[in-house]
Order: structure tokens, then sequence, then C-alpha cells
């Protein structure tokens, strides 16, 4: 059974982070390990507590999991603190990490930025030389570049000036904003756009987590990427058509959404 790792924190209501993570890696058939950069207290309305956990600690864990299970993908969220991402930058080039994938998570979904600017610094600088794939939105490609995003030709320009300028590969995500879920890769000086379907489904909380979850499921199962990343919004595009309503606010989607009958009841 090939192994997934995912360097994220952990979301106590299950939806995103950690959990959506293991959640999405065991569901595309991989065996889910973690290492937990943050604890958080968040439900489906916000975030009312974070708690980082020190660089040595998560050193720790990092070793834990590459000296024993060593796994055959890694995803990397969200990562507040450049001690930290120091940390997993030296660790994965220490052990030869193979299939990162990267989802820099900077901004968040009202605009505002999530990590301060000397930590995104650290993130670009440190993080995606080693990554196989990066996965940003909109406001985080457009936060990388400097450059501004109206349409599916500023996608085109701005993915491309990304892997040419830090030399990784790129799935800038559309979102409603721009289209309805259709992607844009920039892989290997080619770029392509993988299409998908936009599904009526207001609980979206988890959606960056998990697509970028099962990428790295699928890069560790041997697939190329472009047929990870087909392979990973379908997959996504099941979640959310289960139409799985908890909470108050933005809900989870139902991972599980595939379980076999005999398992659910």
């Amino acid at each position: 059974m090939k192994v997934g790792l995912t360097i994220a924190g952990s979301d106590s209501s299950g939806g995103a982070g950690i959990q959506a993570d293991i959640k999405a890696m065991s569901f595309n058939g991989v065996f889910a390990e973690s290492a937990i950069t943050a604890l958080t207290a968040q439900n489906t309305t916000g975030v009312t507590g974070i708690m980082d956990v020190s660089p040595e600690f998560l050193k720790d864990q990092i070793d834990a999991v590459f000296t024993d299970i060593f796994p055959d993908a890694v995803k990397i969220g969200m990562v507040s603190d450049k001690k930290l991402i120091e940390t997993i930058a030296e660790r994965l080039s220490h052990y030869k990490a193979k299939n990162i994938v990267l989802d820099p998570v900077m901004v968040a979904t009202s605009g505002a930025k999530l990590l301060k600017d000397d930590a995104i610094k650290t993130l670009i600088e440190k993080l995606f030389p080693l990554a196989t794939l990066i996965t940003p939105n909109i406001p985080e490609a457009e936060l990388i570049s400097e450059m501004e995003i109206k349409n599916e030709d500023d996608m085109e320009k701005v993915a491309k000036y990304i892997f040419e300028k830090y030399k990784t590969n790129v799935l800038l995500k559309g979102g409603h904003a721009i289209n309805d879920a259709n992607d844009f890769l920039y892989e290997n000086n080619k770029g392509v756009w993988i299409k998908g379907e936009r599904i009526d489904n207001s609980n979206t909380h988890g959606t960056g987590c998990t697509l970028s979850s099962a990428i790295a499921a699928n890069l560790a199962k041997g697939y190329d990427l472009y047929e990870s990343i087909k392979k990973a919004k379908t997959y996504l595009e099941g979640c959310l058509r289960d139409g799985l309503n908890l909470g108050k606010g933005s809900g989870p989607m139902n991972h599980a959404f595939d379980l076999k009958e005999e398992y659910k009841n």
C-alpha cells in the first residue's frame, strides 16, 4: 500500500486541515500519516484559537514518519510561522522527499492575508523549489506573482510567470470569480486547462485541502501529474455532490461519499 504524509494544521471541526487530508488520502487509496503544525479551535463559522507547535516538535514528528514508514508523497498545507517552514524544508530536503504538493495557504476567503510577509517570503524561497506542484487559488497567485487576475487569459499568464520564476509546476485554481470550476496547469513549459463541473453546494469548507491531498495520493500511486489532478477533481466533485449539510456556516463535505453501503449501516 502506498503512503501519503500531510504536514498541516488540525481543524477541530473535521472539515479541513489534517482531518480533511487524512480522509481524502484514505478514500483515494493510500495510507495517511501526519505531522501537525498547529492546533486550531474552529468550526464552520470561523477560527477562535490557534496554537502553533514548536519547530523542535515538528521536526520530531517528521523524523518519526520518515525513519519508519517512508511516504510516497507529501502534502503541505497551512504553515503560519517562518521557523516551522524552515524546519519542513530542511527535513524534506534531508530525506529527499518526493511528490511534494504544496497548497500555499496565504489568503483567507475574505481577502485577508493569513501569513506575515517574512513567512510568505520563506515559504516561496524554501518550499517552492522542493515542490512537485503548487496549488494556489486566484488571490494567492496574485500575491505570489504581484499581478492582477481578471480573466482566464490572466490565469494563463500568471501561471506561466510563476512557473518560469520559481521553477515549479503550478495548478492555478479558477473558481466562480473567473469561471465555474476550471483550473489551469502549467507543467514543464506548457499549459493545459483541466475542466471541472460546478457543483451547486455552498458547503465548501476544506475544498483546497481535499484537492491537494487527493492529488498527492494519486502521485503516490504512480499517476502522472495531469492524471493525478483529473482524478482528484473528480473525487472532489463527488464530495460536493453528496450534499452534506452540517453546521451553521460553510460546512464540510462528505469525504466518504463512496463508502460502501455495508460499512455505512
